[in-house]
């Protein structure tokens, strides 16, 4: 990968190393910050590879070169117990506001959900072994698995309403995807109305990823924290970094608090939906399709300007805040012959559930079914 030292937003490219392109086409961008390990694993150079995801990391590169992917539960991934989802002000230091629950978290990245889940059983620390089993997706015959998905429900959440732009083409490549799952009386239900305010969740979800990036840099670098900025400018580190650090440094506990308690308002409406309306919701694995190798980051989608840099990811934003766990799969090729896919995601612990899920897709896709 290219992501580098520092790395920020799903494009896996910096001054020292280049840019990460796609192998489907090599004018394009393979995403990131997991771009290497995405274009190396659609290179056919390895059948899986690790990465992490803090805003689609994982998600991106994998819609991007026709792979699948898989997000973790957050919890499972921490060597310690996460106490509680409580939030509570115990904060001992004035700049270092606790998460309820981790905001980044390792996963697999592989060419089949097989090999997603084999790879996730050698990830999981030790002390959290008992909580998945490879074999409940290796075992399974497709007569099983077609058994297991039947009569469950995918909510489609398409653009939330209207309020994320997407690039012409996108929404009906995913929605197209999605209906291969009615193949196996999975229903899918168009969700119009958005769950959660968007603005909500972005303005929350900046506040905090700016908050643990400068903190996370400060305890790499050391010394004062009036010194962050000066010393990451002096190494040369990318302007998107510096942007996180400028935020972060600025904010207060306060303003951290209150855009925690939005993420858990969130995070609790979600567990409701799942509860009562649907197993699993859907959205597209990005807002664009790859764009061209040598952009930082495309400045409008849809002729909606970005105003920031990470700003086209934003439907990245639910599953990442809420910490849940999210299978990505490929939507095929467009008509431009670009690769998008679509982000699954679920309650919190439903990880075998999203994979056996991705393994009847997969398994169909290839003609087990027909």
């Amino acid at each position: 990968s290219s992501g580098g030292a520092g790395a920020a937003g799903c494009h896996s490219y910096n001054p020292i190393f280049g840019t990460t392109v796609n192998p489907m086409d090599v004018s394009k961008a393979a995403g990131g910050s997991s771009g290497g390990a995405g274009a190396a694993l659609a290179s056919y150079m390895f059948c899986a590879l690790d990465g992490s995801d803090m805003m689609g990391s994982l998600r991106n590169p994998a819609g991007w070169n026709s792979l699948y992917s898989l997000r973790p539960t957050v919890e499972w991934m921490e060597e310690e117990q996460v106490v509680d989802d409580e939030l509570v002000d115990n904060d001992a230091d004035d700049h270092n506001v606790k998460m309820p629950w981790p905001m980044s978290t390792i996963g697999p990245m592989g060419r089949c959900p097989e090999d997603l889940a084999l790879m996730l059983q050698t990830m999981i620390p030790a002390g959290r072994a008992e909580l998945f089993d490879a074999t409940s997706i290796l075992d399974q015959s497709s007569e099983q698995l077609s058994q297991i998905v039947k009569g469950k429900t995918i909510g489609w959440l398409a653009d939330w309403g209207g309020e994320y732009p997407m690039e012409a083409g996108v929404l009906q490549q995913c929605r197209e995807s999605l209906d291969i799952f009615t193949k196996g009386n999975i229903d899918i239900q168009c969700v119009a109305t958005p769950l959660f305010s968007s603005k909500e969740l972005w303005e929350s979800w900046i506040t905090i990823r700016s908050h643990l990036i400068f903190n996370s840099l400060h305890e790499q670098i050391g010394g004062d924290r009036c010194d962050v900025l000066q010393t990451l400018k002096e190494r040369g580190v990318k302007a998107e970094v510096i942007y996180e650090c400028e935020r972060g440094f600025k904010l207060t506990k306060e303003q951290i608090h209150d855009r925690l308690r939005m993420v858990q308002a969130w995070s609790t409406c979600a567990e409701n939906e799942f509860g009562s309306k649907y197993d699993f919701l859907a959205l597209p694995s990005s807002q664009t399709y790859p764009f061209d190798a040598s952009l930082d980051w495309p400045k409008s989608i849809a002729g909606k300007k970005m105003d920031t840099y990470h700003r086209w990811m934003e439907v990245m934003v639910p599953v990442t805040v809420a910490g849940l766990p999210c299978v990505t799969i490929p939507a095929g090729i467009g008509s431009r012959g670009l690769l998008i896919g679509v982000q699954i995601f679920g309650p919190k612990g439903s990880d075998a559930k999203l994979l056996q899920l991705a393994c009847w897709y997969s398994r169909y896709c290839k003609g087990d079914y027909l």
